[in-house]
């Protein structure tokens, strides 16, 4: 049976989308929940990523470790104050707790961070791991229809040729629409992981820099 004919109205014109959700039955109110869930997600963190972007100051985290190298902390501290940059921010809170611990204030803020960084990708997860399950669930649910109405039919196809049609049109547009969510899910989630282990090494760039001069800086001052 052509997939044009399933998709089509009596009268041969092309299913509407809302025809369409009708003929996918109960199983597209989930998919259809899943669906405005992922959008919220990935149009909330986007929004996100891009208010980070324009925030980051790469320029400015390098002068406060200029400063630290040269003994001038507090002027590091202050010069980082001002800034929204989610790495500086990381620096002060370190450099502000240095003298109980330096390696711990710095990996708690870190974690703050990331943990920013990290909101959604959960949910994001689930939503592109769901909807093709739900497409699945959908197909068999659609295919036990159609193996009802031949049953009903007792043998006669033409009898139960609505039903049939019904089912097979049901499997094949909760299918459809499980695997459309999945995929176009799968791109922002791609990118927004790949978004947050950037962030990840940039932090532990400034980590690794903040060490090595505190480090130089104990050297000298022990010599």
């Amino acid at each position: 049976m052509p997939l044009a004919i399933l998709l089509t109205n009596s009268d041969g014109s092309p299913m509407t989308a809302m025809e369409l959700f009708h003929a996918g039955k109960f199983i597209m109110w989930p998919i259809l929940l899943v669906s405005f869930l992922l959008i919220t997600v990935v149009v909330e963190r986007l929004i996100f990523i891009v208010r980070e972007n324009g925030r980051r100051q790469p320029e400015l985290v390098d002068k406060m470790l200029e400063r630290v190298e040269a003994n001038d902390v507090a002027g590091a501290v202050e010069l980082g104050r001002k800034s929204q940059d989610y790495v500086a921010r990381i620096l002060v809170y370190a450099l502000t707790h240095k003298e109980h611990s330096l390696s711990n204030a710095f990996t708690r803020a870190a974690n703050q961070e990331m943990q920013r960084f990290g909101q959604g990708l959960p949910t994001l997860d689930t939503c592109v791991t769901a909807a093709p399950l739900l497409g699945l669930l959908g197909t068999v649910t659609g295919m036990m229809g159609t193996f009802g109405a031949l049953g009903e039919g007792g043998g006669d196809i033409a009898s139960a040729a609505g039903k049939i049609t019904g089912g097979v049109a049901e499997a094949l547009i909760a299918t459809m629409c499980g695997l459309a969510i999945a995929i176009t899910g799968l791109l922002p989630f791609n990118y927004l992981n790949a978004r947050v282990e950037e962030a990840r090494h940039e932090i532990e760039d400034a980590s690794n820099s903040l060490e090595i001069i505190i480090k130089k800086s104990e050297g000298a001052s022990a010599r």
